[in-house]
């Protein structure tokens, strides 16, 4: 009984925690946008605290969760910064990278996990807004063509591809203020939507989505499985899911160099930057406890993905890996 009353108790927190944080950002449902929300599933519920890795140190789940949490809310203000600064700007290239391997289409809707900042959904909508002005672009011309052969001045046209939407779902109350403070800044709104939102419990129905990415996030998740099965659960039949992630240096000299600037500068440059050297000794340890390539691979594909492959960017340094629901 006792437990009953404990697992209630835990799914209203939860519950109420989620509906306070999305009126607290004001990432209700625009008008233009078409997905869903629910409850999510709660996985959670009932499912003994097993042990985990906190960086290089053995933990249970729950303190996992309570620490990474913890770690992003640090770091927050100072995000975007230190990406620059760790990787010397290189982050952008890779996320670029991904953007034109996704070559999303107008009309698509995209699921961005654990993208508080907003990097990837920015540049998706700006891709996906490039691609339509091409497309015009092309109508008109093949407009004005058909005109000019059949001797007509009629205009051809065509029907508008639905808007394209971006949803950003971060765990993070702080990371998504900071993004959604970005977006503000630089005057986007139309089609993008901020959800407080667990990986592992994603809080939308079924076949909502054409593309889910996430970007240097995943390693972070408690239960890596289950935040994949979530991710197949929410893709359309044809979706892609999409992964960028640091990974495994194939080149031992590299290796070598790399192991020494992550553990010898990056925490000091987080020290210098951030204020935070610990929260930066556990993103540089927790790479290093994270599946190498074939292995992450074997993991998407034993949830159900097809297609699965992956292509290494920087010798092996970030990783990007891509599946398809079918």
């Amino acid at each position: 009984m006792a437990a009953s009353m404990n697992l209630s108790v835990h799914r209203l927190a939860v519950l109420s925690q989620r509906t306070v944080i999305s009126t607290f950002l004001n990432v209700s449902c625009r008008s233009g946008c078409r997905w869903r929300t629910s409850p999510g599933r709660c996985f959670s519920e009932g499912v003994e605290d097993r042990s985990t890795h906190f960086g290089f140190e053995t933990v249970s789940e729950a303190e996992k969760a309570k620490r990474v949490y913890k770690v992003f809310e640090n770091v927050a203000q100072k995000y975007d910064v230190m990406n620059d600064a760790m990787s010397l700007g290189i982050h952008r290239l890779w996320k670029d990278i991904l953007l034109h391997a996704m070559h999303p289409q107008p009309g698509a809707r995209l699921l961005d996990v654990a993208g508080g900042t907003g990097d990837i959904a920015f540049r998706f909508l700006d891709y996906v807004r490039y691609q339509r002005e091409r497309q015009r672009l092309r109508a008109a011309q093949s407009s004005r063509t058909r005109s000019w052969q059949d001797g007509s001045d009629d205009d051809v046209t065509e029907d508008e591809p639905r808007a394209s939407t971006a949803v950003v779902c971060d765990i993070n109350l702080e990371m998504l203020k900071v993004g959604k403070q970005k977006a503000d800044s630089m005057g986007i709104s139309s089609g993008l939507s901020w959800v407080v939102g667990d990986a592992e419990e994603l809080p939308f129905f079924d076949d909502q989505f054409d593309i889910y990415t996430i970007a240097f996030g995943i390693r972070n998740v408690t239960r890596i499985d289950q935040a994949l099965q979530e991710a197949l659960r929410v893709l359309k039949p044809g979706g892609r899911f999409m992964c960028l992630e640091f990974s495994k240096v194939t080149n031992p000299v590299l290796a070598s160099l790399y192991d020494a600037y992550s553990f010898q500068v990056i925490p000091v440059l987080g020290e210098v930057i951030a204020g935070d050297w610990k929260s930066y000794q556990y993103l540089v340890e927790s790479i290093r406890k994270f599946p190498d390539q074939e292995e992450f691979k074997n993991m998407i594909e034993d949830v159900g993905f097809c297609r699965v492959q992956y292509s290494n960017l920087s010798a092996g340094v970030v990783a990007l890996h891509s599946g398809f629901k079918l």
